[in-house]
């Protein structure tokens, strides 16, 4: 079993890694190119560059769950195909785009098929066991990381020839990517582990009530969900708070980026393989926690652009927390409703993205804008951190619960 196994997760590993470079391609040209759509300042870009994300998340919450749902029904394999295919016309649309509206259509295609990570995510609890659950859900970090290491700084060199030129490259990766996957990866979801369809379960909010179900897994989801609330401090208002402070360009936000890919990938591809074993998952969960907070702080409060890079090795390292609370939260799941979990975390990560951007940048906003009462374009930064802090107290409070006693979580 260990052989299929190891090739199974080198095909997700690659899937996801194109999916990722198609992303970090085009995310240093956004800024600029929502400028010149809107014929506005940079303040006025990052309100829009908001509603963009929350347009992607909104048809995500809502398709997410019956995504996830068909996956369990009808197995990972043509789901992800279907997301990929999906993924591949969105960004032909936004190459082509004329007005920013033709972007917020771009989002809520990619939000309808925007199942890569979610079924990926069930595909690798398909095929893990305990003792390598968290370590493969690093894979998908790792993968990220390195996609971004890729993707951004490419990215940034093509934004030079014009800011619809990454937009085309990044189709043509993800359509090759869709190419790649239908003739080489299989099926994770044996035929006795697949259940029947239910839209009862598979719409958002029914979804999330069926966790009720599960034990002692509310508390650490609502945890996961201040994570990622605290995250969109840096994922949706990075480029344009130092745009701002230290008049960066393409070239550098790429560059900054591909540093994040570089520690990203390994601390989730090398250093989580250490420190998880070392650590356990709770004490991953509080340590990586109380890293992102650190990092966060020391990001609003920087005044020099060199500043940005050295205090990307705190916060990058925080990323040990994630993988852990996946693997406590997935322990308390039966095999064939990883699916439909999975789905269930995708609309929840839709919800923060929903929330996160929308405060995070027009806090930017508020703080950069004309007539802004305090100039504080860190601001983001800050209220991530309180976030971070939050995630904290609520993942300690959950641990400690009956539920959690010998079954692997408490001092894994």
């Amino acid at each position: 079993m260990a052989t299929p196994r190891k090739a199974a997760m080198g095909f997700i590993f690659v899937t996801l890694l194109i999916d990722t470079i198609g992303f970090g391609l085009i995310y240093p040209v956004l800024p600029r190119l929502i400028e010149q759509m809107i014929h506005g300042d940079l303040s006025q870009a990052s309100r829009w560059n908001a509603w963009l994300m929350s347009a992607y998340a909104v048809t995500q919450f809502i398709c997410a769950p019956v995504i996830g749902s068909l996956s369990d029904k009808y197995g990972r394999r043509p789901v992800l195909l279907l997301s990929l295919f999906g993924f591949g016309l969105d960004y032909i649309l936004l190459s082509l785009a004329p007005t920013i509206w033709w972007l917020v259509a771009g989002r809520v295609i990619a939000g309808i098929t925007g199942a890569s990570f979610t079924t990926a995510s069930a595909y690798i609890a398909d095929i893990s066991t305990a003792e390598d659950r968290a370590k493969n859900f690093g894979m998908i970090g790792a993968a990220f990381g390195l996609g971004f290491i890729i993707g951004p700084a490419i990215g940034g060199l093509l934004g030079e020839l014009g800011p619809r030129v990454p937009f085309i490259v990044a189709a043509c990766l993800t359509l090759m990517n869709f190419i790649y996957g239908y003739f080489v990866l299989p099926e994770s979801l044996s035929a006795e582990n697949r259940r029947p369809f239910s839209w009862v379960r598979s719409n958002p909010l029914g979804s999330v009530l069926q966790l009720k179900q599960y034990k002692g897994v509310g508390g650490l989801i609502l945890a996961l969900v201040f994570v990622y609330i605290g995250g969109y401090a840096v994922q949706s208002t990075w480029a344009y708070v130092n745009i701002e402070k230290f008049n960066w360009g393409e070239g550098l936000i790429g560059i900054s980026l591909t540093v994040v890919g570089v520690l990203v990938a390994g601390v989730q591809g090398g250093l989580i393989r250490f420190t998880n074993p070392r650590l356990g998952n709770e004490k991953s969960i509080y340590v990586g926690l109380g890293l992102y907070a650190a990092g966060l702080v020391l990001f609003a409060f920087a005044n020099q652009g060199w500043m940005m890079f050295a205090f990307l090795v705190p916060y990058c390292l925080g990323g040990i927390a994630g993988p852990a609370l996946q693997s406590v939260i997935t322990e308390h799941v039966p095999s064939n409703e990883q699916g439909e979990l999975q789905g269930t975390l995708t609309s929840l990560m839709s919800l923060t993205m929903i929330f996160g951007p929308m405060l995070m940048n027009n806090l930017f906003s508020w703080c950069t804008g004309k007539g802004a009462a305090i100039y504080f374009p860190g601001a983001p930064f800050l209220a991530g951190a309180i976030f971070m802090v939050i995630s904290i107290v609520i993942a300690a409070a959950s641990m400690k619960k009956p539920s959690f006693i010998n079954r692997g979580t408490g001092k894994a």
